[in-house]
């Protein structure tokens, strides 16, 4: 029996004169996971949100043909009736986090059904369980990694036979994302009925049973999964000639950062230099976010010192404009950066001039986004903005932190491109934080892994390479 049937439907947003989806057909089976996969704004995660009702009982616009879940017609049913079948994780988790302990997020979905105490109790345990989560952890501390599998749990804790995920492994390391395909798999067997929208597709393959392509408005299933994953895992070779310097940037000295009585780093010792591209790896809530972090400024260590040779004069003033608009920051989630009324006008907010930041968009080839609010955008396409942005205003230092969630492996190319076009011509340093094994040794002249809080090796892309290669 299908889990989920769509036939002939068609959806285009306000504005837009070409329809996202025209006239899909497309169907997903109890006891199946399948995958959408497709370049980035292709319209998977409007698919998504049809099925799960957020279209277009939320987010409005030009809808047409049907779409059934469990046999039923959805068309007369409400988004609270259409979840009561559908479990969904959406790609922004910080979104959905609305409780202040990872027990309280999983069990307010299942009180919202109506389970009973001892119900919910089960229920809790078990996702976490599945999940790798302790149910006492505060969500305001955890990493963007943890914070995808919490909601991944809230969703399993609910019963729903139908899941939907929209880029689940965006933050995940390999081992997240092992414990998570594992866990649906093992469902699914079960009889239930698994649908993934994923970029990561290398990581993915190994689980699902079909592959849908969606592009120029259709979804399409995939006859050949093997050579449609091949072409699309393909790891991006590094395109840069230049040779970093020893010129120290900034020295870390035994530096900590906490929290409370949890100490996130502690004793941390690294250097940066002038010129270098350094990645920094490690596995989800290890502290990469957080080291990335004091080496912006945007925190202070708690113990420790960090020294900064970008200029003496900033020893003595805040981290302030003048500071930013020479260490350049992408954060993890783009919505936090994202702000002005066009995309035209965020890449041009902190640009070195105009003309550059029309350079920059080019670049990108964000061309025919340029007058779209960036929140109404694809998560891809926000973090692709977010770079764009943080680029065109050419800073010493640039901080990518997951730089390539919710890219097709055709922007990853692009994005790896045009960063290291751009440290060439200004011979800036770029710190890069990823579980991506895609764009790795493109981005990588220096790797330094954090582990346990510590930087427990540092070395050329043979780190990098041994790191992946143990979740191959």
């Amino acid at each position: 029996m299908n889990a989920v049937r769509i036939k002939k439907l068609s959806f285009g947003y306000p504005g837009q004169t070409e329809r996202t989806l025209d006239k899909v057909d497309f169907s997903l089976d109890y006891g199946e996971i399948a995958l959408l996969s497709g370049d980035s704004g292709c319209g998977k995660s409007t698919l998504l949100s049809v099925i799960c009702g957020i279209i277009p009982h939320v987010v409005f616009g030009d809808i047409s043909g049907k779409a059934y879940v469990d046999g039923e017609d959805i068309g007369g049913m409400t988004t609270a009736e259409i979840c009561r079948k559908v479990g969904v994780v959406l790609q922004n988790a910080d979104a959905q986090i609305i409780q202040n302990t990872v027990e309280d997020e999983i069990a307010f979905g299942c009180e919202n059904f109506g389970m009973s105490r001892e119900k919910i109790s089960a229920n809790v345990s078990r996702a976490c369980a599945m999940m790798s989560l302790s149910p006492y952890w505060d969500t305001r501390t955890l990493s963007g990694g943890q914070k995808q599998r919490l909601m991944t749990a809230c969703t399993l804790a609910t019963d729903q036979k139908i899941i939907v995920l929209d880029e689940p492994l965006a933050n995940l390391d390999g081992e997240g994302a092992e414990l998570l395909l594992g866990a649906l798999k093992r469902l699914a067997a079960a009889g239930y009925a698994v649908l993934i929208a994923e970029h990561r597709v290398d990581k993915v393959a190994p689980y699902v049973d079909a592959v849908w392509h969606v592009g120029n408005g259709r979804v399409t299933r995939v006859p050949d999964k093997a050579a449609y994953i091949k072409e699309r895992a393909e790891k991006i070779a590094d395109t840069c000639a230049l040779t970093p310097t020893s010129e120290r940037l900034f020295t870390l000295e035994n530096v900590g950062f906490s929290v409370g009585e949890r100490d996130i780093l502690s004793g941390v010792d690294l250097d940066v230099f002038k010129g270098e591209r350094l990645l920094i790896l490690g596995e989800n809530g290890c502290g990469k976010t957080t080291l990335t972090r004091l080496i912006a400024g945007l925190l202070k260590p708690t113990h420790g010192h960090i020294k900064q040779f970008i200029d003496k004069k900033f020893d003595k003033r805040r981290r302030g404009k003048k500071w930013f608009s020479r260490v350049g920051v992408v954060y993890q989630d783009p919505n936090y950066q994202l702000f002005m009324p066009t995309v035209e006008k965020e890449i041009a907010f902190g640009a070195k001039d105009k003309a550059f930041a029309a350079e920059t968009a080019r670049l990108f080839g964000l061309e025919k986004l340029l007058k779209r609010h960036p929140q109404s955008l694809s998560e891809g396409q926000k973090r692709l903005v977010t770079i764009a942005a943080v680029c065109a205003s050419a800073p010493d230092v640039l901080i990518l932190d997951e730089p390539t969630v919710g890219q097709d492996h055709k922007n990853l190319k692009r994005l790896a491109g045009i960063v290291n076009a751009l440290h060439e011509k200004t011979g800036n340093t770029v710190i890069t934080v990823t579980h991506d094994v895609r764009c790795a040794d493109a981005l990588c002249d220096r790797a330094a892994i954090v582990s346990g809080g510590r930087i427990a090796e540092v070395g050329g892309k043979e780190v990098a390479e041994k790191f992946f290669n143990k979740f191959e």
